[in-house]
């Protein structure tokens, strides 16, 4: 990530929250936290739940049929 994009989290952190980065190892933190969703932004679309339960009940259905 580069330094503007993480300089504008930590501003819009500072004022929605009034919570400053306190130190180097919490930006680079933030820096983690931003590759981490740029990284699920780029799967969007790409991932499928054709193999999942459609809704809790029916995840719940499932697990105890299995029992």
């Amino acid at each position: 990530m580069t330094t503007e994009n993480t300089s504008a989290m930590e501003a819009a952190i500072e004022q929605w929250n009034g919570i400053a980065a306190p130190n180097a190892a919490a930006r680079a933190g933030l820096a983690d936290h931003l590759a981490l969703i740029t990284a699920f932004e780029a799967l969007r679309g790409m991932l499928g739940f054709e193999d999942e339960p459609a809704s809790f009940e029916a995840a719940l259905r499932a697990e105890q049929e299995k029992a």
